[in-house]
């Protein structure tokens, strides 16, 4: 009786291997059956199969109901698997952002460097720049595109979206959000090359490394970069003097040593790496004004911008 019974049940494995996989997994989930040890009493034998029987018959039914909900449930567990498997295994990339500094290339420019030139103007705040700008407007016919300008119309501008957030990112020395500034000089830009400008100053910007990137990735690469250098002492002192007049909610000396530190922080860096490039032309703005402005004529005249 032992031998039979282990017989019976090292069986039952090896009949399994032949069905097929969804077979499997559903017999998994039928309830448990028992079988009864084969007994020497011939009568005990046909109660057993007599047993067995009306066990089947009564399990069937639920069986049945468990198959109703079963197949469903094994479809969408097979697909979920599948999904998983075709994530996991796709070479497909990633979507990347139109605004993303780790990626060049991701959109075309709205410009060629052949159809626009673009020198980005910087330096700390109290530097000259605006006052040299308006120098190279007058002689060579730039356009002058002060990004800080730009921020502070719309800033004014009744009903604006986000002059709210431009004035109070101004007033702590922020850094504006790139999309606000960006779109501002795009916008600008767009508005002048129409009119036939093709020569722009853009002033006080870039101020991160991700701005440089983002604007010549969306807008147009860059042709050179003026960087006025001057020392912390002169910058404080004709901000000062300005602010007497100026009206600026920024020309204080709170505010004044926050934009130092902030220009020293984020926007030097940027200056770093456009002199790898080769960009740079540095001009020290501590001299009197039409000195600064006969050195940087000079260095415009080396670099075939201005004749």
């Amino acid at each position: 009786m032992l031998r039979t019974a282990v017989r019976s049940t090292t069986l039952r494995p090896l009949s399994l291997r032949l069905t097929t996989s969804s077979s499997v997994l559903a017999h998994q989930f039928k309830p448990a059956r028992f079988y009864s040890t084969p007994s020497s009493s011939g009568n005990n034998n046909k109660n057993s199969k007599t047993d067995t029987t009306n066990e089947n018959k009564s399990t069937s039914g639920k069986e049945e109901g468990h198959s109703k909900h079963f197949y469903p449930l094994l479809f969408l567990g097979l697909a979920a698997v599948g999904a998983t498997y075709f994530s996991l295994n796709s070479t497909s990339k990633p979507p990347k952002a139109a605004v993303d500094p780790q990626h060049h290339s991701v959109q075309k420019a709205l410009y060629s460097p052949s159809e626009v030139d673009v020198i980005f103007v910087l330096g700390g705040p109290g530097s000259g720049k605006g006052t040299q700008c308006a120098k190279l407007v007058s002689q060579y016919g730039f356009v002058h595109l002060s990004a800080g300008d730009l921020l502070r119309a719309e800033q004014n501008k009744p009903g604006s979206e986000v002059g709210e957030l431009i004035k109070n990112y101004i007033k702590e020395g922020l850094i504006v959000p790139q999309e606000i500034t960006i779109g501002l000089l795009k916008d600008a830009i767009v508005e002048n090359f129409n009119k036939g400008n093709k020569k722009f100053l853009i002033d006080g910007f870039p101020r991160k490394m991700d701005q440089a990137v983002s604007f010549e990735q969306l807008i147009v690469q860059s042709k050179s970069v003026l960087y006025f250098e001057c020392t912390e002492k002169i910058m404080l002192d004709r901000l000062l003097e300005r602010g007497k007049t100026s009206g600026r909610i920024d020309d204080n000396v709170e505010s004044i040593k926050k934009r130092f530190r902030t220009f020293t922080d984020t926007s030097y860096p940027v200056i770093e790496k456009f002199n790898e490039e080769g960009k740079v032309i540095k001009v020290f703005c501590g001299d009197p004004v039409d000195k600064v402005y006969s050195h940087v004529v000079d260095e415009l005249k080396k670099r075939s911008i201005v004749e």
